[in-house]
């Protein structure tokens, strides 16, 4: 597997580029922005984007899909549960003094239990609403790799006092789901440091039972 991490955007979100090292075959999850960056990675691995994935609907992770998927004619995936935010996104850029990145088109919704595949990489889609409705995580059972949004973070989770948050429903999806997880499982959060399922459910004081 071919995994670089790019911090993209003002608020540094984790921007995701997974690829076969054997078909060249890739996707992107959460291009928030600094898409030159991202393609320069692309083309440094000779790499095709088959699709574009959203882990939610908020602008730090959405804000430059449409700019990569003109590059690249990479379809744009999304959990339906969001796009009432991505309706939003002007809003969002207001909030934080950022550029507003105008319509997204999205070609499918991915719920509980779809996957997703660039070559022989294949990921089942998590549906773990609390930070938004449509939050989704990526989990790589043969690479024990979570791709967690804004989930889960090393040492917190998700903020949930933004429009469609829920902290009930951010703390069922980590017990029910992601502590379902093996304790190798690396975690990739939306923002900050690389964890694991077991470092965290060890001492996370939001996942402590």
């Amino acid at each position: 597997m071919i995994h670089e991490i790019l911090p993209v955007g003002p608020l540094q979100c984790n921007c995701s580029i997974i690829g076969d090292e054997t078909t060249r075959e890739a996707m992107v999850i959460d291009p928030g922005d600094d898409i030159a960056e991202v393609l320069s990675l692309l083309q440094k691995h000779n790499l095709q984007v088959k699709q574009i994935v959203i882990t939610h609907a908020h602008i730090d992770h959405v804000g430059g899909a449409m700019k990569l998927r003109t590059a690249t004619g990479a379809p744009i995936l999304i959990n339906e549960n969001d796009y009432a935010l991505l309706k939003m996104l002007d809003v969002q850029a207001a909030w934080l003094g950022m550029q507003n990145p105008g319509k997204v088109e999205i070609a499918n919704s991915l719920a509980e239990s779809d996957k997703v595949q660039a070559g022989a990489l294949v990921a089942n889609v998590i549906h773990t609403p609390g930070h938004t409705e449509g939050s989704i995580c990526l989990y790589f059972p043969d690479e024990q790799k979570l791709i967690a949004g804004d989930t889960l973070f090393a040492g917190s989770i998700g903020r949930t006092d933004l429009p469609g948050g829920s902290f009930d429903k951010i703390i069922r999806s980590l017990h029910g789901k992601l502590l379902a997880l093996p304790d190798e499982t690396v975690v990739v959060p939306g923002h900050g440091p690389l964890t694991s399922i077991g470092e965290e459910r060890q001492s996370n004081p939001f996942l402590k039972t």
